[in-house]
């Protein structure tokens, strides 16, 4: 498909809940249960398509549907039902790109980890960010953001609900 007059390549963003410490992880799993966060997560990615790092992937219960999933590895024997395995940020990105310009998508979602965030964290161009109003053990940090190249563009805060841990924030941030 070729870009149409005036179309640009998607934007992206990156998806991420993390704690008042900057926790996002602990053993491989979130270090809190949210049930609300994930029906935001879901429809924030929903028929875009989302890239993350191979311990990210094998943490989720299975492939996400309505998404290109595709897996950043070093492990070139790594493969999976249903996912585009690559080797990097770059060709990750790429292929995101490519599935958004024939769904007619216009943002790509970055969901992790920790290394996949700090590489991707420069080329970002909105970030989803659910504060969770908690500070928990973790062993997975999101990055430091310089607060001078993000403004805050939405925020809307919730109470804990019946399959929530915590009371959490949803942030729309923009690059400045």
């Amino acid at each position: 498909m070729t870009d149409t007059p005036g179309q640009g390549d998607p934007s992206i963003a990156l998806v991420v809940a993390m704690g008042q410490n900057r926790a996002i992880g602990r053993d491989g799993q979130l270090p809190w249960r949210l049930r609300s966060d994930m029906k935001f997560f879901r429809d924030v990615t929903m028929g875009k398509p989302i890239v993350m790092g191979r311990r990210t992937f094998e943490s989720l219960p299975r492939v996400l549907d309505g998404r290109l999933n595709i897996v950043l590895t070093r492990d070139p024997s790594f493969s999976a039902a249903d996912i585009v395995s690559v080797s990097s940020l770059e060709a990750g990105l790429e292929a995101a790109k490519t599935w958004a310009g024939t769904q007619g998508s216009d943002e790509i979602a970055v969901i992790g980890g920790e290394g996949v965030f700090r590489a991707a964290l420069p080329l970002a161009d909105r970030i989803y960010l659910t504060e969770v109003h908690a500070a928990p053990e973790a062993d997975t940090w999101f990055p430091e953001l310089d607060q001078d190249a993000w403004r805050e563009a939405s925020r809307d805060a919730f109470q804990a609900g019946p399959k929530d841990d915590h009371d959490f924030s949803i942030v729309v941030l923009e690059r400045v």
